[in-house]
């Protein structure tokens, strides 16, 4: 009797979309769905630093490229997914934070964190839903959360309304999306090292409260999310749906 087979990582033939995909995680988890074999689209609202993403990819050899929506922009974003053939693998990645004490937040400081880390992500993942289920693609949406999704965080109460906020979304597009096969999962990252972050870890004192609170004792790398993307896009998760991946270094666990 022969073995059982582990599944594949790979990719091959899926297309795969990345929103706010210019720098930072959302160019990591670019490269590595493209590494991987999927042919990626690089979303997002301004244009040269996916252009110069998605060139750089295929000067490694991978198959990207670069399309310009904003998402917060509802009717560009379901104009763009009924335009074209459904993907495989959604990233849902565009993100913003506006650090701020509850006393110090203002309507417009809820409006931007609020309608681009839930309400856009919702929309997108609608619109792709859509798609995919008119082709009858059995695929994955991945949004990518917190660790501030699971647990509070001090003048951080905008950011965890959001990412508790799509958890649930998560959870529940996974039951709507199930009878067609499409999963839906959120990777949770603790603090990286990203263009977003630089200017928060200036502060020594916050930095230092990070580092005691990451058990692992080091803040989090973009190639630390790469694996487990890749692996909630692929076969080797295909039982795996409505749930969230803590990629938090222990932050969570006590």
């Amino acid at each position: 009797m022969s073995l059982p087979q582990t599944p594949s990582f790979r990719l091959d033939g899926r297309r795969a979309i990345v929103t706010g995909a210019g720098r930072g995680i959302g160019l990591a988890l670019a490269a590595a769905l493209a590494q991987a074999g999927a042919a990626v689209t690089l979303l997002a609202r301004s244009a040269p630093e996916i252009v110069d993403a998605a060139a750089r990819i295929r000067a490694e050899g991978g198959a990207a490229e670069a399309e310009t929506v904003d998402v917060l922009d509802l009717a560009a974003v379901a104009g763009f997914f009924s335009a074209r053939p459904a993907f495989h693998v959604l990233v849902n990645n565009a993100g913003t934070n506006h650090p701020k004490s509850i006393l110090e937040v203002t309507e417009h400081d809820y409006d931007a964190v609020l309608d681009l880390n839930l309400k856009s992500a919702y929309f997108v993942a609608q619109s792709a839903a859509r798609r995919m289920i008119e082709e009858a693609i059995v695929g994955s949406m991945i949004h990518v959360g917190s660790q501030m999704g699971h647990v509070g965080g001090l003048r951080r109460s905008l950011y965890c309304a959001s990412k508790w906020g799509l958890e649930g979304v998560s959870k529940a597009i996974a039951l709507d999306l199930a009878p067609h096969g499409i999963r839906s999962n959120v990777v949770a990252p603790t603090f990286i090292d990203t263009p977003m972050t630089k200017p928060f870890f200036e502060d020594a004192t916050f930095k230092a409260m990070v580092l005691q609170k990451i058990k692992l004792g080091r803040i989090g790398t973009v190639e630390d999310l790469m694996g487990a993307v890749l692996f909630l896009a692929g076969d080797a998760s295909a039982l795996v749906t409505g749930t969230s991946l803590l990629i938090d270094g222990g932050w969570t666990a006590g």
